[in-house]
C-alpha cells in the first residue's frame, strides 16, 4: 500500500491529537479534552474512544471527528493516522489501566508522542517493558500525573530546591476520599466498576489508583525517592477484590522518613490530596482542596501563607498560572499545564531540539517509578508489612 503523505509539522500549526478511550460515560478523557483545548495549544482530530466500536462511533460523532478518523479499534487508528499526511502527532491514552501498554505500544513504534494517564499500566512487567520501547522510539512520553501542574505545588518544589527548609527530615503524604465507602461496583457504576477490578486495575486498587498520586507528588516536590517501605493494604468493603486503604511507611534516599496514607473508605473526605514537607529550617503544608494557598514556617518563626500570584510566590508558580491573584485555580488548570508543558516539548521535537530546562512534566520515568512503588506496597502487605526495597 502506497503511503499516503508525510507529517506536515508546521511550527505554528496546533498539534494534531488523538484519543484512545474517554468515549461516551467516561470521565477523565472529558478533564483530558478541556485540558487539551484551554491554551488552543491542540486539536483533537481521531480518536478510538471505545471498545464498542458502536460506541466508538458515537463518541466520535458527538465530538465533531470526521467518520474517517473515528476508529473502531486503536490498533487501526495507530497504523493509519502514521500514514497520513496530517495524522496525528500525539495521543492521549485514556483507557482502564490494563489497556495503558497495548495501546501506548502502537503510537511509540510509529514515532507518535503519548499522552497517557496515570498509573503507568497494571503490571510492573508492562512498565518495564513500555519504557524499553519508548526509549527506543524518540517519541515523547507524558504521563498525567496532574498534581504536579498545580501552581503552589511548582511552588514549593522551587522553595525545597533552594534549600529554604535545609535537609529534609519527615514527608507525610495523604489522599483520603470517601466514594467507595459502599460497594458501589455491585451497581454498575463504570468508574468503581473498573478500579475495583484487578484484571483492568491491576494489583493495586486504591494504593494504584489514588495512593500513586501522593507518592508521586512527594517525590516530585522533595525531590526524593523513596529506596524502602512498609506497607499495610487492606480491603474493609466485603466482597471488594482489591485493597481500599493503605497505610506506608517510608524511608527516602538521603535520610528523610515518611508516612502516606490513602483511602477510599473515609467518610467525610472528598478529595483531601495533602502534603507536608519538614526540614532543619522550616516546614510547608499544601492541601488540593485549597490549592492557591502553600503553608511555610520557618523554624521559630511565625506560619506564613502564601498565595498564587501575592507576596512570595516566585517564578516556577508563575509561568504556570493564568489569571491574576485571587480568582481560584484549580484541578482544569493544573492538568491543562500539563498539556501545556507537553505542547512546549512537542514544539521542540519538531524542530529535533529540546524545550527549555523549565518545561517540566511526569515522564515515563516516574511512571515506572509509581509502578514500582505499587509493586513494593503489594509486596510488602502479603508478607505482613515488611520491610521491602523499591
Amino acid at each position: 500500500m502506497a503511503i499516503e503523505g508525510g507529517k506536515d509539522d508546521a511550527a505554528g500549526g496546533r498539534i494534531r491529537l488523538g484519543m484512545v478511550g474517554g468515549g461516551e460515560g467516561a470521565f477523565i478523557g472529558g478533564v483530558h479534552r478541556i485540558a487539551a483545548r484551554l491554551d488552543g495549544e491542540f486539536d483533537l482530530v481521531a480518536g478510538a474512544l471505545s471498545s464498542d466500536p458502536d460506541r466508538a462511533r458515537a463518541s466520535g460523532a458527538a465530538l465533531g471527528l470526521a467518520p474517517e478518523r473515528s476508529y473502531a479499534s486503536f490498533a487501526e487508528m495507530a497504523k493509519r493516522e502514521a500514514r497520513l499526511k496530517n495524522g496525528i502527532e500525539a495521543v492521549a491514552i485514556v483507557t482502564p489501566n490494563h489497556m495503558h501498554y497495548p495501546a501506548a505500544r502502537e503510537f511509540l513504534k510509529r514515532g507518535i508522542h503519548v499522552i497517557c494517564d496515570k498509573p503507568l499500566t497494571s503490571t510492573l512487567a508492562d512498565a518495564r517493558k513500555l519504557a524499553g520501547l519508548a526509549e527506543k522510539s524518540g517519541a515523547l512520553f507524558v504521563l498525567t500525573h496532574n498534581y504536579t501542574g498545580y501552581p503552589m505545588v511548582r511552588q514549593a518544589r522551587e522553595m525545597i530546591a533552594s534549600g529554604m527548609l535545609g535537609a529534609l527530615r519527615v514527608v507525610q503524604a495523604e489522599y483520603p476520599q470517601d466514594w467507595l465507602t459502599e460497594r458501589l461496583e455491585a451497581s454498575g457504576q463504570k468508574q468503581a466498576d473498573w478500579r475495583t477490578d484487578p484484571a483492568r486495575s491491576g494489583a493495586g486498587g486504591c494504593v494504584g489508583d489514588i495512593g500513586t498520586h501522593a507518592y508521586n507528588l512527594a517525590c516530585f516536590v522533595t525531590g526524593l525517592a523513596a529506596e524502602e517501605l512498609a506497607a499495610d493494604l487492606t480491603t474493609f468493603v466485603d466482597g471488594r477484590k482489591l485493597d481500599d486503604n493503605v497505610h506506608v511507611m517510608l524511608r527516602f534516599s538521603g535520610g528523610a522518613r515518611g508516612m502516606l496514607w490513602a483511602s477510599q473508605v473515609a467518610p467525610g473526605n472528598e478529595n483531601g490530596l495533602r502534603l507536608r514537607v519538614y526540614g532543619e529550617k522550616g516546614g510547608l503544608e499544601w492541601e488540593q482542596e485549597q490549592p492557591n494557598h502553600l503553608w511555610y514556617t520557618p523554624f521559630g518563626e511565625e506560619k506564613r501563607l502564601i498565595t498564587r500570584g501575592g507576596a512570595g510566590a516566585g517564578a516556577a508558580a508563575a509561568r504556570v498560572s493564568r489569571i491574576p491573584a485571587g480568582h481560584p485555580e484549580g484541578y482544569l488548570e493544573g492538568f491543562a499545564n500539563i498539556y501545556q508543558e507537553a505542547a512546549r516539548a512537542i514544539r521542540a521535537a519538531r524542530d529535533g531540539g529540546k524545550p527549555s530546562a523549565d518545561v517540566v512534566y511526569p515522564t515515563i520515568s516516574d511512571g515506572l517509578a509509581g509502578m514500582g512503588f505499587i509493586d513494593a506496597c503489594v509486596r510488602s502487605s502479603t508478607r505482613n508489612g515488611q520491610w521491602v526495597r523499591l
